[in-house]
């Protein structure tokens, strides 16, 4: 079953759903229900009745007994006062077809056995054979409309496929995924958490930190490279700034503001760009310096709606690994192959598949059509001939330029929107930005948008339930856990430690006063990659014995062989441990 008919089996199931719940719950109001990219989910208002997931398996049941009686949707055009008085006593509902009929929209009742509901459309032609194969699978609170300002309701998110073989294989990779969930192993791991005082800011603990600057350092050792060169610009602009770039016409609500005493208007930091702009015009650029490569790493802050925030996956302050490439127009293609050649250097580190993504001009787009076409053309030559996997997504581009965005699958087969690379004609021209060609004439550069890893936290998440929290040796925060037999041998395990510290080795000694069995288990659940047994024939022969956390195999090395075996690991970035 394709997407789009897939989407319309589970809108379809989502009405199913509705329908049960006013059966048991006459009171409940009900508000919408969309299908959603591995689902439906749909909003309910239950007044004073409390609803958990140990409601669901009842509100199922109910669902399998009403449908052998819907034999069909049937569409009903009403007007904007017979709507209103069939939904009189729900609020929501007559909030939305008030702003329906204020946009001069046609207003729809569909019908399925007793239920009707106002709906556009988009329904499966014989509900009582084609919906049989669902699943209600969660309950949690969500705000009308996404907007903190409005009441909390309860949302019950379901899912529905074409055949029972489908749904079995989609609650197993949703059990593996649920094991992987980052933010339970973030906490678990202790690389991360949340708190009800920053609502979609994350605080990263010290082993989070690690993760964190191990994939920066890597960032800014390869890019050096490649000639980027790193810049910090202000985290906080004035309005103007965004007024010049276009993004207070096409982003403001995205944006956190704040009005001063003065009666200013600032904003902080969304994106990189406008900022690149001011660097690249603060003096006089020649052909000879481009492309010119700033990097950025600063963090960024969007107002994500409460209702959109998923730990570190939908963030509302995140840092990307960002650069502005300004360039001449006979550069596009070189600048491209190489940014695919630093794509693929990337994900390959993390054992990462990915694919592309070409986004066209939107329906909201600035600047000139023609330049439009003529990028759009540019990119899609590029991709042929890259060999990599590409598709179009027409009307998915940025608003100054189209764009191609990184598509990486996981270990579960999910597929993630990560980096983007976007090519630019519009902003060097807002921002009034020259060149002196050879000639001496004056040119305005293009100018390539792009992350690789796109948000650091992010990807974080990501590879997080990738790797299920066991990350390569590279960048585990505790790389090494030395673990002496008994107190006997605690000075040559700090000595080792010691050394391995002083090798750049990540390590920690486990000095506990429990037995050496609980201890290595608590090491494994750590996700530590290697653990170091010492005893008394380690401290005789100065040497150490191995564990690796997926394997029960103990294999001796000398001290100095292991610091050198383990530093060679680190430094080649392996996946295998």
């Amino acid at each position: 079953m394709n997407t789009e008919n897939l989407d319309i089996l589970r809108h379809s199931t989502a009405h199913l759903l509705a329908a049960a719940v006013k059966n048991l719950y006459p009171e409940a109001k009900n508000t919408i229900g969309p299908a959603i990219t591995d689902g439906f989910y749909y909003d309910f208002d239950f007044g004073s009745i409390k609803i958990s997931e140990d409601d669901l398996p009842k509100i199922e049941e109910e669902m399998h007994r009403i449908i052998n009686s819907w034999k069909s949707f049937d569409r009903y055009e009403v007007t904007n006062n017979e709507a209103l008085e069939e939904f009189s006593n729900n609020v929501y509902k007559k909030e939305l077809i008030n702003e329906f009929a204020s946009d001069g929209q046609t207003l729809t009742i569909y019908q399925s056995g007793e239920f009707r509901d106002l709906c556009r459309g988009g329904h499966v032609s014989n509900p009582a054979e084609e919906i049989k194969f669902f699943k209600l699978r969660s309950v949690a609170g969500a705000y009308w409309r996404g907007s903190e300002k409005n009441k909390m309701l309860t949302r019950i998110y379901g899912t529905a496929f074409e055949s029972q073989e489908a749904l079995d294989e989609f609650i197993k990779q949703k059990e593996e995924a649920e094991k992987r969930n980052h933010k339970k192993l973030g906490k678990e791991l202790e690389l991360f958490m949340f708190h009800e005082t920053a609502p979609g800011l994350a605080y990263f603990l010290p082993k989070g930190v690690k993760v964190y600057n191990e994939l920066v350092n890597y960032w800014r050792d390869e890019h050096e490279n490649y000639n980027y060169q790193e810049i910090f610009s202000p985290l906080l602009n004035k309005r103007e700034l965004y007024e010049t770039s276009g993004h207070w016409e096409h982003y403001q609500e995205n944006m956190f503001l704040s009005q001063t005493k003065e009666d200013e208007t600032y904003a902080l930091k969304p994106m990189n760009c406008p900022n690149a702009m001011v660097v690249f015009g603060s003096r006089t650029r020649s052909y000879k310096e481009l492309p010119l490569k700033l990097g950025d790493t600063d963090a960024l802050h969007r107002f994500e709606l409460s209702g959109t925030l998923n730990g570190l996956l939908r963030i509302r302050e995140f840092r990307q690994d960002d650069a502005h490439i300004f360039i001449t127009e006979d550069q596009i293609k070189d600048s491209f192959r190489e940014l695919f050649e630093i794509t693929e250097k990337f994900y390959s580190v993390f054992g990462l598949e990915y694919r592309f993504r070409l986004g066209t001009r939107p329906e909201s787009f600035m600047g000139d059509p023609n330049l439009w076409d003529i990028a759009e053309k540019e990119l899609e030559e590029i991709l042929k001939e890259s060999g990599k996997e590409y598709f179009i997504l027409e009307g998915d581009g940025a608003f100054y330029g189209p764009k191609i965005d990184i598509l990486m699958k996981d270990s579960l087969g999910r597929d993630w929107q990560m980096g983007t690379i976007q090519l630019d004609f519009q902003l060097p021209r807002r921002f009034n930005l020259k060149y002196s060609d050879k000639d001496g004439s004056e040119k305005t550069p293009v100018v390539i948008h792009r992350v690789i890893y796109g948000s650091f936290e992010r990807f974080i998440g990501i590879i997080t339930e990738h790797f299920a929290g066991a990350f390569p040796l590279w960048l585990s925060p505790v790389q090494v856990k030395i673990i002496p037999v008994s107190e006997k041998f605690e000075d040559y395990a700090k000595e080792l430690n010691k050394q391995l510290k002083s090798a750049k080795i990540r390590t920690e000694i486990d000095l506990r006063n429990e037995t050496l069995g609980a201890r290595v288990r608590d090491a494994q659940n750590e996700k530590v990659p290697y653990m170091l047994i010492v005893g008394q024939k380690e401290v005789e022969t100065n040497s150490v014995t191995l564990r690796k956390r997926n394997s029960r195999e103990m294999t001796e090395f000398q001290a100095a062989e292991f610091i050198k075996f383990a530093s060679e690991k680190i430094k080649d970035k392996n996946l295998e441990i």
